[in-house]
């Protein structure tokens, strides 16, 4: 959470940072470049002119930008004042950022040509003043446009609008982004750098000088692909008659590579920034072009870019030999095919034919070649590493979670960055991506991808059907939240943690309670219920946080198989009883030590064991009268059949003397 922000702990109450009041009886449509605004009020200052835009559902606000932005004194930017929840008038809870209200209507508003002089003075020397400013916080904007800058009126100076309330470009138009970004998933496209937002300003120039959007008529895709081919300036500007000055400029913030572009401060000077020309070669263009179904490919950036959106018809040329013949032959790059060649050859030693790991492997290396400034390219999907965390938090389809997870199994980030290690910290990305696929395969509730969004995602609430109606972004809400889920009764039936809980706190809370969470998942009910009971008495002790009566009641219904523990009947019902009152306090951890009392247990298990040993006593005992009552029934029998015996020759000794003597 951003702690150098004030910010509201209660999930869902009517102010803002105990302050700021959302009004939404006044929408104001075109304050929020995509995003709904409403007015909004300062109770510490009066009315106040601020603003409070609405954060989307999977969709979470910048963290680290509303962090380093926090005490913005420079003007010229609605800056972020505040973030938190608040009631929807649907009766939802919603996240809102609160932002100095913008001082008039968006320069895209009866869009006109402007002159060159009111370009320079009231549009670019203020802009790249507050680009520097975010440069020198380490900061990027990445939501400039027509529609994101305002003006109080005619010869006033723009000031550029809020770009912290969505993930970095994710709003942004794609004719106002960089090939290298407008290619990628829009929750994809990460911070960036400033040269990214040097970019979108020249777009903005452009647009203005023209007093029109160029290339209407063409989609995104389109506008991409002729961005590839030809370069940006001359993609947008075709035969647009542009006065020399702009023409200068803008040819050089669109340059293709960022390093090749002006820095904010030196666009703060025109004269000085027109003055510095980078000598950039235009693309290598072939004497033939390779067809790959969807139409003719002249350059190695646009090859890279069918590759990357068809993969699959692009690993097919790669291993056929179609791409390193178009390379040698009429492309004129024997250097460059060799290295295709090898990355070919290794995909053979990788993997059977059809494993679409390593043609996802080979497709990602082979665009990374073709064109060092493209993004991490997987199976269809861009985005950049830093841009995984949002990705995986937005609502996007099944398919393409999919795709995004393989990219973290994979640890393709390593591979990729190896490819391009004079435009990134390989190193920082190679235990970026083992850290990644480490979360990943955590076994039990504390791992896999509710982990990896939580972990990414710093201000994305708990999405847990648990807490259906609750905005729960901080580890501080969560007690409340349950405490209220709690009341309904059909919650009562089940476990007050779920998977999205349990990596939800692994994430926010403390990775010591890793064990617990395990046995949430695999342990016998006794020991789920003991966890239960630890992980929230934990949070509530560390939170120093109020009494939880419905929640204490709901966990003490789940502990009977660990009251069942307890061996002594008596002991038994005392714990009960304790347990009880305990719950009625509702202090979790005055439950925990009525079951986890180590002396009365350890009574309790002597007992226990005395009692079985009286018990093999006792039985021994019984076998042992049971073995002597069969060896005496024996020898009764046997002197019972002597002595008949006896009696029996002596009847027939007194009969044979009788007859003798008569």
């Amino acid at each position: 959470m951003v702690k150098s922000l004030p910010s509201d702990t209660a999930p869902a109450q009517d102010l803002i940072a105990g302050i700021y009041a959302v009004d939404f009886a006044r929408p104001l449509a075109a304050a929020g470049a995509g995003l709904p605004a409403f007015a909004a009020t300062d109770r510490s200052r009066g009315a106040g002119q601020v603003m409070a835009l609405q954060v989307a559902p999977g969709a979470p606000p910048r963290a680290d930008a509303l962090q380093a932005l926090a005490g913005w004194s420079e003007g010229g930017l609605l800056a972020p004042l505040a973030h938190g929840p608040a009631m929807t008038p649907g009766g939802q809870p919603a996240w809102f950022v609160i932002c100095s209200s913008p001082p008039g209507l968006p320069v895209s508003a009866g869009l006109r040509p402007w002159s060159e002089a009111e370009l320079l003075s009231c549009v670019l020397r203020p802009v790249a003043s507050v680009l520097a400013a975010l440069e020198a916080r380490r900061v990027t904007h990445r939501a400039i446009c027509p529609d994101n800058l305002f003006r109080a009126g005619a010869g006033e100076t723009v000031v550029l609008g809020a770009g912290w309330a969505a993930p970095p470009a994710s709003l942004q138009p794609s004719l106002f982004e960089p090939p290298y970004s407008a290619m990628c998933l829009a929750a994809g496209r990460g911070e960036g750098s400033i040269a990214d937002d040097v970019y979108a300003l020249g777009v903005t120039l452009l647009v203005l000088a023209l007093g029109r959007v160029p290339l209407q008529g063409l989609d995104d895709t389109a506008i991409l692909r002729r961005k590839l081919a030809l370069g940006s300036f001359a993609a947008l500007t075709g035969e647009e008659k542009l006065s020399p000055v702009i023409a200068d400029l803008v040819r050089g913030m669109l340059a293709e590579d960022p390093e090749h572009r002006p820095p904010p401060v030196l666009l703060t000077d025109p004269v000085a920034a027109r003055g510095r020309r980078v000598a950039a070669r235009p693309p290598r263009r072939a004497q033939r072009p390779l067809e790959d179904g969807a139409g003719a490919i002249w350059d190695a950036r646009s090859l890279a870019h069918a590759i990357a959106t068809a993969p699959e018809a692009g690993v097919r040329l790669l291993c056929g030999g179609a791409v390193d013949r178009w390379l040698r032959r009429s492309f004129g790059d024997s250097g460059l095919a060799a290295r295709m060649d090898d990355l070919v050859r290794l995909r053979a030693a990788d993997a059977v034919a059809g494993d679409t790991h390593a043609d996802g492997l080979l497709a990602m290396r082979a665009v990374a070649l073709l064109d060092p400034l493209a993004p991490l390219c997987w199976r269809g999907i861009a985005i950049w590493p830093d841009g995984l965390g949002p990705a995986l938090a937005a609502q996007a389809p099944a398919e393409v979670t999919d795709r995004l997870l393989e990219i973290v199994a994979t640890e393709a980030a390593s591979s990729w960055a190896a490819l391009r290690a004079e435009r990134c910290d390989g190193a920082a990305l190679r235990l970026q991506a083992r850290q990644h696929r480490m979360l990943l395969r955590l076994r039990g509730w504390g791992g896999g991808l509710p982990r990896l969004r939580y972990a990414l995602n710093s201000l994305l609430p708990c999405a847990s059907p648990l807490l259906a109606g609750r905005l729960v972004v901080q580890v501080t809400e969560l007690l409340l939240a349950l405490e209220t889920v709690a009341a309904r009764p059909e919650a009562r039936g089940q476990s007050p943690i779920d998977r999205d809980i349990a990596a939800f706190l692994a994430t926010r809370q403390d990775q010591r309670i890793e064990g617990e969470l395990a046995e949430l998942a695999e342990g016998p009910p006794a020991r789920v219920a003991i966890a239960e009971l630890r992980v929230l008495a934990d949070l509530q002790w560390r939170l120093g946080g109020r009494s939880l009566p419905r929640l204490a009641a709901w966990l003490a219904e789940r502990l009977g198989p660990a009251l069942d523990t307890w061996r002594n009947r008596a002991r038994r019902q005392e714990r009960g009883r304790a347990l009880a009152a305990a719950a009625a306090t509702g202090r979790l951890g005055a439950m925990l030590d009525m079951l986890e009392d180590g002396p009365a247990r350890l009574a309790d298990q002597r007992g226990a064991e005395a009692a079985e040993d009286a018990v093999r006593r006792i039985d021994a005992e019984l076998a042992t009268l049971v073995a002597g009552s069969s060896s005496r029934a024996e020898t009764a029998r046997r002197l019972g059949q002597e002595l008949a015996l006896g009696m029996a020759t002596m009847v027939i000794t007194v009969a044979l003397v009788a007859a003798v003597l008569s």
